[in-house]
């Protein structure tokens, strides 16, 4: 059995909190008066600090220290939530990532950072101190402290940390200095549970605290954050000090000792409901308890929902296994059809239906809603309005449309691409929109729907839109088109992604050198996606890509054209209809169809394959969907429907646009897959084409 290494578990908890930081960070940015946002930044602050700590990442806890401590001023209305802050917040995110992700690495830049955070919080202060005054621990003699302590009616805090609590790298002296900010406090350190040296284990954690707090608020909440990590195995009690009577065997120890330089004293947030337990056999008098309210109850008494991390390559062997599963299947099925075998038959059914519940299982624990990538536009678009100096509002619907992992991965550079694009080229300056009778910040939209077996994401913006004049002129410069070739207006909208193409007047950090969208075209072709682009002049541009729910197994259904079979995905199948007899006769060169009062190009596979000789006398037609168009497929037969383990095609035959992929038979023959995508497109054309030449 394999045992995860800590560190790595701690990478992945970080990389969600700081992806939590930082969705909350540009929330704040936008709103940055909402305690609660203020709030759930802090706390994931010193969540990342204590986690850090624990696990050894000692460069990470000092610097998210100083960083806490300029969100604790914000947190206590000392300091504004300004634009400059959360600039640099951003940045401080950012060392953070490099410093968690290269702990043994030479990072520099971290003190710049927290200057310029000292900075922005004097510019947020109007006039207020630039740091709070360090309050010097109340604990030059011991009787004193105590004496003062009790006078100020605190609190006893006494604690034992779990015994593995060592090993997992936890170091009291951390706990003990973050207790230190709640308040002025005297620390004495319990002896009693230690054993005789013989029966000592060096890797167990004996020693216990007892921890008065010279605070009047109940400080639950505060300790609580302390002992975030190690509060369901530890045994620790809470009293107030006044009810609290000398305790026994200690030894008291100074704060000089724990505290660090110059402490900060971090104000105790709101009381939560969470209350310390009473398990400390240490404490002689019984602890104070709070009742705990019924919706509390209720709350507690639900089922928790749980979760397991498990590694992607796992997923993927999984998902080869199944679609190993589904061909063997359908073979079974193949020779128990041919059977008379009624028990064979019965075995053949029920594996079927075995294999396609495991199938829908597997491919829906792949899934992964796409916000998990929308989120980190949010940034993309942040940084880029800064450095154009471009007013932009960025907003995002259907996060939750789910997509296969695998689409998901290789979907994030060709969304960048085209965001970069829609706010550099696309929108306009202020100045330009307001001449324009526009709103002076522009609008970036990403959308994310599903369209049958597809997911159509789309990237709006409502800038200039694509200048058609000089996108032809710098086709005809490139070579791309010649000058008296007549182009679609859809034709031409496409000639952006072409290598090498750009209209930039000069080149950018951002732009310029036609490196982009092409790039943008070969992944979504390499995901069998398709890209529509639809502008309107000075009104700004959409983007949609198609792509299908997931490249692993979907349902087919098996055609023969001529002697070889192949398979179209049952998603983009609207309907099967027979071909009339004499529509060639009376086509007069149009190949359509009247579909319920609907005119429907259809194309014959014999031709697109290239094969000779007449089809069957009785032809069938196919009628697939892509998007908003529709076309129709002449087959020879329609022999059923199968479900379909999709296997890529070899670089060799990348070039070949009518197929997607291939897939394996019951009889091991193999089937290719059409690009019902590309097969759509071909057909618009051709009526774009042949309605033209009527007009």
């Amino acid at each position: 059995m394999n045992i995860s290494d800590p560190t790595e578990t701690f990478r992945q908890e970080a990389r969600e909190l700081l992806d939590q930081l930082e969705a909350g960070l540009l929330d704040l940015e936008q709103d940055p008066s909402n305690a609660d946002l203020i709030n759930s930044t802090f706390r994931a602050l010193h969540t990342i600090k204590g986690s850090g700590a624990m696990f050894g990442f000692t460069a990470v806890a000092e610097f998210v220290h100083d960083f806490e401590t300029a969100f604790d001023r914000v947190r206590k209305g000392e300091s504004e939530a300004n634009a400059a802050l959360i600039g640099v917040a951003l940045d401080a995110k950012d060392h953070i990532h490099l410093l968690i992700e290269n702990p043994d690495a030479p990072i520099d830049g971290g003190a710049a950072i927290l200057m310029a955070l000292r900075a922005s919080l004097d510019g947020g202060t109007s006039g207020a101190h630039a740091e709070p005054a360090p309050v010097e621990p109340a604990v030059a003699a011991p009787a004193a402290a105590s004496t003062a302590t009790s006078q100020a009616k605190g609190w006893r805090l006494t604690f034992y940390l779990p015994a593995d609590a060592l090993i997992y790298g936890t170091n009291p002296e951390l706990l003990l200095a973050e207790l230190a900010q709640i308040g002025p406090t005297n620390v004495l350190a319990l002896t009693d549970r230690i054993p005789d040296l013989e029966v000592m284990d060096p890797e167990v954690s004996y020693l216990g605290w007892q921890v008065d707090l010279a605070v009047a608020d109940d400080p639950t909440a505060a300790i609580d954050d302390v002992f975030l990590f190690l509060r369901d195995n530890m045994d620790l009690t809470l009293v107030p000090l006044a009810a609290e009577a000398p305790s026994g065997a200690g030894v008291e120890i100074s704060l000089e000792d724990v505290m660090p330089e110059a402490p900060f004293v971090a104000e105790p947030p709101a009381p939560a409901p969470a209350v310390a337990s009473e398990v400390a056999p240490v404490a002689k008098p019984a602890p104070v308890a709070k009742k705990t309210k019924p919706a509390e109850k209720a709350e507690a008494d639900k089922p928790q929902a749980t979760s397991l991390r498990v590694p992607a390559e796992r997923l993927d062997e999984l998902m080869d296994r199944v679609g190993e599963l589904v061909i063997a299947q359908a073979r079974l099925s193949q020779i128990a059809a041919s059977s008379s075998d009624a028990g064979l038959k019965t075995i053949a059914e029920e594996l079927e239906r075995l294999s396609s519940g495991l199938r829908d299982t597997t491919m829906g624990i792949r899934m992964v809603p796409i916000g998990t990538i929308f989120s980190r536009f949010r940034r993309l678009v942040h940084d880029l309005s800064n450095e154009l100096g471009k007013q932009i509002e960025f907003i995002t619907t259907g996060e939750e449309t789910e997509l296969d992992k695998t689409v998901i991965e290789r979907l994030a550079d060709p969304l960048v691409h085209l965001i970069r694009n829609s706010v550099d080229h696309g929108l306009e300056s202020a100045e330009k929109r307001v001449a324009a009778g526009k709103d002076p910040k522009g609008t970036v939209r990403l959308s994310a729907v599903y369209s049958g077996a597809e997911v159509a994401i789309s990237v709006i913006d409502d800038g200039a839109g694509l200048n058609h004049e000089r996108i032809r002129a710098k086709a005809e410069e490139n070579g791309l088109i010649l000058p008296e070739a007549k182009l679609t207006e859809q034709e031409l909208n496409h000639l952006i992604f072409a290598p090498g193409f750009s209209t930039a007047k000069e080149v950018t950090a951002l732009s310029g050198r036609g490196v982009g969208m092409d790039v943008v075209k070969r992944t979504i072709d390499g995901l069998r996606g398709t890209i529509d682009v639809a502008t309107t002049p000075g009104k700004g541009s959409v983007f949609t890509l198609r792509l299908p729910l997931t490249l692993a197994i979907i349902d087919g259904m098996l055609i023969r054209v001529g002697g070889g079979r192949y398979t179209i995905p049952l998603a983009a199948v609207e309907e099967c209809v027979e071909l009339p007899a004499g529509v060639e006769a009376n086509a007069k060169g149009r190949n359509f169809l009247d579909i319920r009062g609907s005119l429907v190009p259809y194309l014959r596979l014999r031709e697109v394959f290239g094969l000779k000789g007449q089809g069957d006398e009785h032809e069938k037609v196919v009628i697939v969907s892509s998007g908003e168009g529709r076309v129709g497929l002449v087959v020879d037969q329609i022999i059923g429907n199968n479900q379909t383990v999709i296997k890529q095609l070899s670089k060799l035959h990348s070039g070949i646009k009518s197929f997607s992929g291939a897939t394996i038979l019951g009889d091991g023959t193999v089937a290719l897959i059409l690009d019902t995508a590309h097969l759509v497109a071909s057909g618009q054309s051709y009526v774009e084409r042949n309605l033209g030449r009527a007009a």
